[in-house]
């Protein structure tokens, strides 16, 4: 009998991906503006990253690591910057 064949999933049609992972988070991506820093609290342990899709906070230790991130996925971690806060910054 023949096996199924499964394709690998593809990213969705349209949507450009500019990071060097789509799952991962990488060093290349951690903030390092002061003005954008300076207006979100981030613990000691955490760290705020800038992807295709906005910021987002994440542990230290999920930066090169490798893995999947499942802080960069989940909405409950991302930052819904108010538009105001780019105004003031002069972007």
């Amino acid at each position: 009998m023949a096996k199924n064949f499964v394709k690998p999933r593809k990213h969705e049609s349209g949507r450009t991906i500019t990071t060097k992972t789509p799952y991962g988070s990488t060093s290349d991506m951690i903030v390092t503006d002061e003005e954008i820093v300076k207006k979100v609290i981030v613990a000691d342990f955490a760290i705020l990253l800038q992807d295709d899709e906005g910021y987002y906070v994440t542990h230290k230790n999920r930066v090169d690591s490798g893995l999947a991130d499942p802080f960069r996925h989940d909405n409950e971690y991302r930052l819904i910057m108010d538009e105001k806060i780019f105004k003031d910054l002069g972007s």
